[in-house]
């Protein structure tokens, strides 16, 4: 069981909790960009029915 005053273990919990918010970080970025690509399809969609709609 390692000492709660070991540097060496002090220093991996300090890097899995880097690792954590890397992670969270990461997750929420890949989030935000499949919401911004489904808007972009909408848009294009609501777009080109409204082309071919008026098209004569």
């Amino acid at each position: 069981m390692p000492n709660e005053d070991d540097p060496a273990a002090a220093f991996e919990r300090q890097l899995e909790k880097g690792r954590l918010e890397q992670e969270t970080k990461n997750e929420r970025q890949v989030w935000y960009f499949l919401a911004y690509f489904l808007f972009g399809i909408h848009i294009i969609a609501f777009v080109m029915i409204y082309a071919v709609r008026h098209a004569k």
